[in-house]
């Protein structure tokens, strides 16, 4: 027998020699935003005390480790929640690939139904989904799926607890779910209309349970001022924070969303030289920047900053977003020293990021009408303004209908704005984690059993 087999086999990373011991992964979107986070542990929780055979489930988070710094309502409500970061597992610590290829994985998805391409083979690995989004067909995989259009999956995870063993419901993990459910569902507030009936329901029943939960008011400022606090963040994990990628023929632009002021975003020490070791780092030919803050009367205030040094693409892009009529931006261009950044105020607050994108992808297709120029050559003569407009009147502003060139891949899950979306990450070897290693993690993760000092806490 193959000797790593063997120490594999030792390390209980496929248990005894007859016996494979299996493992049931729970696992969030990519984005691993609040609600996917809570949903995975909640659910994983639920799940093992109500199983009767000595079945073993994992919450994952579908990030690395590295990456949870840059969610601050997660770290937060962890924190509060007094459930140490130690024991929790991240999708580079655990292969699932090769527990898969050992026969012992079981996938159960939480807050997303489809898979990337990169784990299209886990596909036959999921044995359930519990999702709050429309289901995409074509990539559902064949098991039995739970969806309904509720404001928060934690709503479902709730009511699948309080459905199915209420009496396991402790007050560490009411308030993961009531926390999670009021920042999804924007404190519950009418005007918003993202809650539904049964959003509210839950959160009610939760209330009643739990009548010492922190206020709906004091829970949700915590959570949304935890989510937007970017101080510490270096320019490049505030690019990171909350991104998407768009591409066209090996075209790439970034698109991040940024929590703070513009003038304060351009003020930053050593910006410029920042947003061009980002795009040279991961190979982006220009970066969009959009910001958004909230007034003294709570209103959203939204700026956008185009950064490229491919003149061409960049007045392409510039000329795009100026021009729209569908949606109308009303940008108003704001002076800058700098020739590869152009920055705006955005007059039409109700136009975010996903509405931008599809703009950009119309971009890219009217730069590739308008110019053979190579990105390799960042500059520029021989392209006027004037041609590029012509190139924009020709394309109009009919919007594309998907934001990937590549129809096999599957959309990543709709992102939630302290969300990072970027491609999976996996790990390259074996498993840093021995099953042995996460079944003891997994009995550490005590959500059943919070002690009376960290009650005595919140």
């Amino acid at each position: 027998m193959d000797p790593g087999v063997q120490e594999r086999r030792r390390c209980g990373i496929w248990g005894a020699p007859k016996e494979s011991r299996p493992i049931h992964v729970v696992l969030g979107n990519e984005a691993c935003d609040l609600d996917s986070m809570v949903s995975a542990l909640a659910l994983a929780f639920y799940l093992a005390k109500t199983t009767e055979a000595e079945e073993v489930f994992v919450p994952v988070l579908n990030i690395k480790r590295s990456e949870l710094p840059l969610r601050g309502d997660n770290v937060f409500f962890l924190q509060k929640i007094h459930i140490p970061e130690s024991v929790l597992i991240f999708r580079d610590e655990i292969d699932l690939h090769a527990l898969h290829q050992a026969g012992q994985l079981t996938l159960i998805l939480v807050d997303h139904h489809v898979l990337p391409k990169s784990d299209a083979a886990l596909e036959e690995a999921v044995a359930e989904v519990l999702d709050h989004r429309p289901i995409d067909q074509r990539h559902c995989p064949p098991c039995h799926v739970s969806v309904e259009l509720v404001g928060s999956c934690a709503t479902l995870v709730a009511e699948r607890i309080l459905q199915g063993a209420p009496e396991i419901l402790d007050r560490q993990t009411a308030a993961l779910l009531h926390g999670t459910i009021l920042l999804d569902c924007v404190n519950m507030d009418l005007k918003i209309g993202k809650a539904t009936l049964k959003d509210s329901h839950y959160v009610e029943k939760l209330e009643a349970l739990f009548p010492d939960l922190p206020s709906r008011n004091d829970i949700f400022d915590s959570l949304q001022k935890a989510k937007f606090d970017v101080s510490g963040l270096t320019t490049e994990q505030m690019l990171r924070k909350d991104q998407k990628t768009i591409s066209r023929q090996g075209t790439k632009v970034a698109i991040s969303a940024i929590y703070m002021d513009m003038e304060a975003f351009l003020q930053r020490s050593g910006l410029l030289a920042d947003l061009r070791a980002f795009c040279q780092a991961h190979s982006y030919d220009a970066l969009v920047a959009m910001t958004i803050f909230f007034n003294t009367y709570n209103e959203p205030v939204r700026q956008l900053a185009v950064f490229c040094p491919h003149a061409a693409l960049r007045m392409t892009i510039c000329g795009i977003l100026e021009h729209s009529h569908s949606p109308p931006l009303k940008l108003t261009p704001v002076p800058s020293s700098h020739p590869d950044l152009q920055a705006y105020l955005q007059g039409n607050t109700q136009i975010s990021r996903k509405k931008v994108l599809p703009l950009l992808q119309e971009a890219l297709s009217a730069y590739f009408d308008s110019t053979n120029i190579p990105l390799g050559q960042p500059e520029t003569e021989g392209v006027s303004r004037e041609q590029v407009d012509k190139e924009l009147d020709r394309a109009g502003n009919s919007l594309l209908s998907g934001l990937s060139q590549d129809e096999e891949e599957p959309p990543l899950p709709p992102t939630p704005m302290n969300s990072l979306v970027d491609e999976c990450p996996l790990d390259q070897g074996l498993p840093k984690f021995s099953a042995e290693v996460i079944f003891e993690k997994c009995s550490q993760i005590s959500l059943s059993e919070p002690t009376t000092a960290s009650l005595s806490k919140k």
